[in-house]
């Protein structure tokens, strides 16, 4: 391997470059949402002025600003401390300290990945609990307690570490040991892990923070399993979640894999719509599964992540790769050695989580916009198994209650928005009941 020091100093001026883009390219996106939100505030759009009330439609549009202003927070701050991760040299430091203290092994590279994350979630935390217990508060959707809070984030970090460690410990393992196609190897397991997660997540690892009711016999239950029969689906069962128990937003999903999946509705969705709207919705998530959205979007990240690793072995490799992104890598690597070298490994994994998400946010309206189009075509099965009429006066409530703007900017639309906007979305069904 011969390294070419203008490698790296290219590499930091790129990505320093493409961190200030996407911050420019974000800030601007928001400040068009914003604009656009705020001069729509004043009046209900025509086509929803006979459902929608003027006060409903400026929550909607004063909950979306307040957001928006958080958001341009979050996405400063996330600019800041990613570039003191990398350039400013905080994980090098970090893996340093560790290294002085514990040695290298294995062992200390799981110590940087655990403190890393820690070190993420505590600079995380205070906009995390203002946007739960201030921002979701203020517009009365809040429903969780600081008790529940806190025991939610000891529940999701103990399940963190007894999940993500292991798999962690084996993916570093294959990394040093498994030669030079490690990453096929490393893909795989990433994959069986993924595919594991969803076929346990609903029996075991749901109910560690929601309580699932079955549905209970009576006439929508008899609507809602005619529904699936009629359109093929089969399900281990038909729940509701507490979602009251932490917010006032509602939502229907299915959740497993194979037979174990599940049908879930939100207490809230139960109590904001009818028997006729909740079928209709039932319909449309039908439709993804009529469609196979759910398993090409599976493929399609199986594929993306198998591009990723790729990418991921070859980069490690590299020692431009390190010094342009901050980090001084294993003797080693440095010194050209066959493998990623001695104790590089997590911070290679690091360093390629940090740097990819900077460069693929640019593909993200590619994405939003194929969302878009799979959401349109779960539309138009719902209303062929269903009432179309029901399911836009379902979607006229949600928006509602969930004080979702209906007078979005279409760049940003176009950018963000993974679901049609309202006015589109009903502009292709029947007139609400």
């Amino acid at each position: 391997m011969v390294f070419n020091p203008d490698f790296s100093s290219t590499l930091s001026l790129l990505f320093a470059a493409a961190v200030l883009a996407q911050w420019l390219l974000r800030a601007w996106l928001a400040s068009r949402q914003v604009r656009h939100v705020a001069g729509h505030r004043a009046q209900v759009p025509e086509a929803f002025a006979q459902r929608i009330s003027l006060a409903a439609h400026q929550k909607a549009a004063d909950y979306t600003l307040a957001k928006a202003r958080v958001a341009l927070i979050d996405m400063t701050l996330g600019a800041v401390v990613l570039l003191a991760w990398t350039l400013l040299g905080g994980l090098d430091a970090l893996n340093q300290q560790l290294l002085e203290w514990m040695g290298a092994g294995l062992w200390q590279q799981l110590a940087l990945l655990a403190s890393f994350a820690l070190i993420s979630g505590l600079v995380e935390l205070p906009l995390s609990l203002y946007q739960t217990f201030v921002l979701e508060q203020r517009f009365g959707f809040n429903q969780m307690t600081l008790r529940l809070w806190l025991a939610d984030a000891a529940k999701s970090t103990a399940m963190g570490a007894a999940i993500g460690l292991p798999i962690a410990a084996l993916i570093l393992w294959l990394m040093g040991s498994a030669g030079d196609l490690w990453w096929l190897w490393a893909w795989a397991v990433w994959t069986g892990f993924n595919l594991l997660l969803m076929w346990i997540f609903p029996t075991f690892i749901a109910p560690l923070f929601n309580k699932f009711d079955p549905l209970e016999d009576g006439p929508l239950k008899e609507r809602v399993s005619a529904l699936m029969q009629r359109c093929g689906f089969t399900a281990k069962g038909l729940f509701v979640m507490d979602g009251s128990r932490r917010s006032a937003h509602a939502n229907a999903y299915f959740t497993g894999f194979g037979h174990s999946k599940r049908v879930v509705f939100f207490d809230t969705l139960l109590k904001q719509l009818d028997a006729d709207e909740v079928e209709a919705v039932l319909a449309h998530e039908l439709g993804h599964f009529k469609h196979r959205h759910i398993l090409k979007r599976m493929l399609l990240m199986f594929a993306a992540s198998l591009a990723g690793f790729a990418l991921l072995g070859w980069l490690s490799q590299q020692l431009w790769f390190y010094l342009g992104l901050g980090v001084r890598p294993g003797l080693d690597l440095a010194l050209g050695h066959s493998g990623i070298g001695a104790g590089n490994e997590a911070v290679a994994l690091l360093l390629f989580l940090l740097a990819v998400p900077v460069f693929s946010f640019f593909v993200t309206p590619l994405f939003s916009a194929l969302s878009r189009r799979d959401e349109f075509e779960a539309d138009a099965y719902a209303m062929q198994q269903a009432s179309g009429a029901h399911l836009a006066s379902a979607l006229l409530k949600l928006y509602e209650d969930n004080a979702s703007t209906l007078t979005p900017d279409p760049w940003y639309v176009g950018f963000h928005y993974s679901h049609p906007p309202a006015l589109a979305r009903l502009a292709r069904m029947p007139s609400p009941t």
